[in-house]
């Protein structure tokens, strides 16, 4: 019994090592390195709709309809509500009733000029009664001219009873609700266009010339990952002089999605270039107050230790200030770096 147990125990060892072996699996990683980097301003901005506005009745009556709420997509020349037409359609048919009524005065009063013509040229009528006549005809061809004009834009108006989306995009806001009576210039809902947006942003003047020299800019949503790059940028060529701020505009290009008018980013406008020592951002580990990267030793298991990082760079990466140096390798992966054993 003690020789087969001796027998069969070198053949068992090789196993346990290669099991021991095979518990440190390979782990996707990256050298700590200097580059040269885009360096950069930051500064807080917000999120503003190009393209945003506030429609309002054109013509009065009681809201009948409401068909779009805050949060829906409106195309372009859809109704949002409808109003009460009932006045309206009342102008329209009083309006009419009167130029039927001009009509009928235009054609006796050519009657009559066209009398009095045939009379006056023979001398049976005299100027003045002639004269008469003739501003009779023209008042009432005036008449039936303003009164059509009315007509036109009594229909207008009764057109407006339908209130259309003038553009596509968002509601924001509902500022009446059913029942509700509208009168003109009374707002009723206020929407924008989530394809043209910007973000505005105070630059101290101290920056605002190197700014300008870079031109170009990118817009960091804080809470995610994402860095948008602006299709343009705009100085506006004014200063605060409480402030001594120049406000930047900085255009969004169209398929950015899921920012909304009001919402708070970070613009990093590009100033230049810089060489600095760099760690890709999704080495980073964050965990409460506590900012690091698993290092990967030659041999042995990944090690975890605490960094101080700076800003994050355009190309998705972190300046390193303590922690690391040239050369050293880090884990992509933190979490399965930090479950290996």
């Amino acid at each position: 019994m003690s020789a087969l147990l001796l027998g069969t125990t070198p053949a068992l060892l090789p196993a346990a090592d290669a099991r021991v072996t095979a518990a440190v699996p390979a782990l996707a990683s990256a050298a700590v390195a200097w580059r040269q980097v885009e360096a950069t301003w930051a500064g807080e901005a917000v999120i503003e709709a190009e393209r945003q506005s506030t429609v309002a009745a054109q013509t009065a009556g009681r809201v009948m309809a409401i068909n779009f709420r805050p949060g829906d997509t409106v195309k372009q020349g859809q109704v949002i509500m409808r109003i009460d037409p009932s006045v309206a359609q009342q102008q329209v048919t009083g309006v009419q009733a009167q130029v039927t009524e001009a009509r009928v005065g235009l054609e006796n009063a050519t009657r009559e000029y066209e009398r009095f013509k045939e009379l006056f040229a023979k001398n049976y009528v005299s100027k003045s009664q002639m004269d008469t006549a003739e501003a009779n005809y023209k008042s009432a061809q005036a008449r039936l001219n303003t009164l059509q004009a009315s007509s036109g834009q009594a229909a207008t108006t009764r057109g407006f009873a339908d209130v259309t989306a003038p553009y596509s995009g968002v509601m924001s806001a509902l500022h009446v609700e059913l029942g509700e009576m509208a009168s003109p210039g009374t707002p009723l809902a206020t929407g924008f266009d989530p394809a043209w947006l910007r973000a505005t942003a105070q630059v101290p003047q101290a920056w605002i010339d190197a700014v300008r020299r870079g031109n170009r800019a990118m817009v960091e949503v804080p809470g995610t990952t994402q860095w948008i790059k602006a299709a343009k940028m705009v100085v506006i060529p004014s200063a605060d002089p409480l402030t001594h701020t120049t406000e930047v505009r900085v255009y969004l290009p169209e398929q950015a999605k899921g920012l909304l008018p009001g919402q708070f980013v970070r613009v990093h406008f590009v100033t230049g270039t810089a060489r600095r020592l760099v760690v890709p951002a999704e080495a980073v580990l964050r965990r409460s107050e506590v900012t690091g990267v698993y290092v990967l030793p030659e041999k042995g298991r990944p090690q975890l230790r605490q960094v101080r990082v700076g800003e994050r760079q355009g190309d998705g990466s972190y300046e390193v200030l303590a922690g690391l140096r040239e050369g050293e390798k880090v884990a992509l992966d933190p979490v399965r770096a930090g479950l290996t054993r």
